[in-house]
């Protein structure tokens, strides 16, 4: 039997505190979709392959296969929008809406294909990443949920399962099977006793806590970020009072895509990502969604960390059951919840 001595469950801590702080990102994408518009992203994690795998498409000199999704996406939308606005006699929306749908996702992928054999330095290539991948969120909502909107949560489900299906194969067309990491941000190193701690790491930490402030800042002190939030306490309400849910659902998917995509920059120097890298990262995070409820930030977080930090222990003590291990750890949350909540019924109407 292997015992855990202190160095090595410093090490383990370490490792789980930051895989925690990657699917705390990716609850709080979850949770913020779900409590916005009620669809439970299953493609968040395709957010993040897509990441990490168009900076390292990026750091070849080749163009990412982001760029044709978005251009298909950019285009459907354009259509779709464009049919709405006619068919409601709205055309003086219409120069807005191929702003918005097709002019800046089209300069947005031209740069991209410009820049791409430029090989400019890795934080240039990083924010490009970023742009390109957020990019996506409201023009997948726009093309897929927008109609939806109104749909049960059932139909939802299931749409976003299709959708995670097809960016996962398109991820595979994309990409390669091939998995691929990126290069790290700092190659510095500390020793803390008996612990390296690397500079991708404090990126890590520091980033996530940057973010965690700047949504802070966005939902307290921003109209958008407080229309956000009345849209997720009464969505009926927030329409009455004049917000624009559309609105809002598409601002919550680009916030969700940010996410994916930062969390995909971040992951990238850590781990080999492949193309169906998302549906395991994805699965995690939403573990530690539903461990908040999907309607609690900071429980979500924590849970986060609870599942990178049991993670980081069962790859020492059964590694190949690390997995189940995680999984499995939801079931009495689940079981807690059926018992504690009281059962409500989904209107209908």
């Amino acid at each position: 039997m292997i015992f855990l001595d202190p160095s090595i469950a410093a090490i383990l801590t370490l490792d789980g505190v930051s895989n925690g702080v990657i699917y705390g990102l990716i609850a709080i994408a979850l949770v913020l979709v779900f409590s916005i518009t009620r669809i439970l992203l299953i493609a968040q994690g395709e957010f993040v392959t897509f990441s990490t795998l168009t900076l390292a498409t990026l750091q070849l000199g080749q163009t990412p296969g982001a760029v044709w999704l978005l251009l298909t996406l950019a285009l459907c939308a354009t259509a779709t929008e464009l049919f709405d606005l006619i068919r409601r006699g709205a055309k003086a929306a219409i120069p807005r809406a191929l702003l918005h749908n097709l002019l800046l996702p089209v300069a947005l992928a031209a740069f991209t294909v410009w820049a791409a054999p430029k090989n400019f330095p890795l934080p240039v290539q990083a924010l490009l990443t970023l742009c390109l991948i957020t990019a996506l969120g409201p023009l997948l909502y726009r093309v897929v949920y927008q109609s939806l909107a109104d749909s049960s949560v059932l139909v939802l489900l299931i749409v976003s399962v299709g959708v995670h299906l097809a960016m996962t194969g398109l991820g595979l067309v994309f990409f390669g099977a091939e998995g691929s990491r990126t290069p790290p941000f700092s190659d510095a190193r500390w020793s803390l006793g008996s612990v390296m701690v690397s500079g991708q790491t404090v990126v890590i930490i520091l980033s996530a806590l940057m973010l965690l402030i700047a949504l802070w800042l966005f939902s307290e002190r921003t109209l958008y970020g407080k229309a956000l939030r009345a849209t997720a306490v009464n969505r009926l309400g927030a329409q009455l009072m004049g917000i624009s849910t559309t609105l809002a659902g598409k601002l919550s998917f680009a916030i969700a895509a940010f996410i994916g995509a930062l969390s995909g920059v971040l992951i990238g120097p850590l781990t080999t990502v492949f193309y169906d890298s998302g549906f395991l990262i994805g699965l995690k995070g939403f573990v530690a969604a539903t461990m908040g409820g999907l309607v609690t930030y900071p429980l979500a977080a924590g849970g986060a960390l609870f599942v990178g930090l049991l993670e980081a222990y069962s790859s020492f003590w059964a590694s190949d059951f690390k997995e189940v291990i995680v999984f499995l750890s939801l079931l009495p949350v689940l079981l807690w919840r059926s018992f504690s909540a009281p059962v409500q019924l989904e209107d209908e109407a």
